[in-house]
């Protein structure tokens, strides 16, 4: 049986985060010591390294839970996985998009701004290019 602190350094993680893991419901400790401390075994280990790998390929918490369940439940199978890891990518691809897009905006104003550093801020192209930009304000409801 390991200590939460040998299952922190094993995994990589704080002891805070396994106590967060544990409150959400994907690391149950399996037991404790005698003077009431939290011990793990080697398939909490596994676990915690399971959640870390996931995190990595953009999953959240709540979705390595249900990943997690998946792995549990009898009538699952591996396309059930498969079209989550799906789901995700295309999430993922689709965020990328909208970064190059907020990406290309950027470069434009920044292109568009060939003042030096010490120039009036009131002068300042970017700001007034946003300014330019925003959002259109639309008129009240009609609140009869």
């Amino acid at each position: 049986m390991l200590t939460i602190g040998k299952v922190a350094a094993l995994t990589g993680v704080s002891s805070d985060t396994l106590r967060y893991y544990e409150q959400e419901g994907l690391v149950i400790p399996s037991g404790k010591s005698e003077g009431g401390y939290r011990l793990y075994d080697d398939t909490s280990v596994r676990r915690v390294q399971f959640i870390k790998q996931a995190q990595h390929c953009g999953f959240t918490l709540s979705e390595i839970l249900e990943l997690l369940a998946l792995r549990s439940r009898e009538s699952a199978c591996c396309g059930d996985v498969r079209r989550r890891a799906i789901e995700k990518k295309l999430q993922i691809e689709s965020k990328i998009k909208a970064l190059r897009v907020m990406s290309g905006a950027l470069d434009s104003l920044i292109t568009d701004c060939t003042y030096d550093a010490q120039h009036p801020i009131e002068d300042c192209p970017i700001l007034a290019a946003l300014e330019k930009t925003a959002a259109p304000t639309f008129p009240a409801a009609n609140t009869r």
